[in-house]
């Protein structure tokens, strides 16, 4: 505040992957520090990480979330309301925290986030044949078989979104793109051959809901591989 952000009239945070997941936990926090006049938003882009059991039926991204919750203390920045009736870990993941947050957000995440893909579905320490191993790497080699199983990741997280569809001022951008963080990149943030959804690329949609620009920005593609403008991203 003291070095010029006290005169803000417009506040953005924003952060991609764990930057992603720290904008939901410190969102409402970030927008109490300023004055009601401010207008204060967040945009999380590829932190929406998902408590999803692994190939093998194992809760391996949940064990090693319960890591960090214990090791940081991390229930000291968690909504009240959520800890009153879950465990902190569950406090954690952003299905729940989304439910507490009041500031406006905006989040953008591929149905198909190529880490969470090789590090929640499908982790090494699960020891997943060979075929699995191809699979991750890069979605074009995955059999319909293991597509399917993909595609149940994708209508995990929709419907942990749904809550955002009743929250006016909120945002949504999920792609079906085979990728983890799109704001980095120009390719995958604005350029001619950049994600679209709704004909609009990643930068057209956030700006048009951080400007309260039209009617309600909310997207969610269709299942992969349905999406051509997604073909000029590679695996990440």
């Amino acid at each position: 505040m003291e070095k010029g952000l006290a005169n803000a009239k417009q506040a953005l945070l924003a952060g991609c992957s764990s930057g992603g997941l720290a904008t939901l936990l410190h969102c409402d926090d970030f927008s109490a520090r300023f004055p009601r006049k401010v207008a204060v938003k967040c945009f999380s882009d590829a932190g929406f990480f998902l408590d999803k059991k692994d190939i093998h039926g194992e809760r391996f991204i949940r064990s090693v979330y319960n890591g960090v919750v214990h090791l940081q203390n991390v229930s000291k920045v968690l909504p009240k309301d959520c800890l009153a009736k879950m465990e902190p870990l569950d406090c954690f993941f952003p299905s729940e925290l989304i439910k507490s947050i009041s500031t406006p957000t905006f989040i953008l995440n591929s149905g198909y986030d190529s880490w969470q893909i090789k590090n929640v579905l499908v982790p090494d320490e699960s020891s997943p044949e060979k075929s699995w191993l191809t699979c991750k790497a890069n979605i074009r080699d995955c059999d319909s078989t293991q597509i399917e199983v993909l595609h149940g990741l994708k209508r995990t997280m929709v419907g942990d979104l749904k809550v955002v569809q009743d929250k006016e001022e909120w945002g949504l951008f999920i792609d079906s793109c085979f990728t983890h963080c799109q704001t980095p990149f120009r390719i995958s943030w604005d350029s001619p051959i950049s994600p679209r959804l709704g004909n609009k690329t990643i930068a057209q949609a956030v700006g048009d809901w951080h400007f309260s620009r039209g009617q309600r920005v909310k997207e969610i593609d269709c299942d992969y591989p349905c999406n051509p403008t997604c073909s000029s991203q590679l695996p990440s």
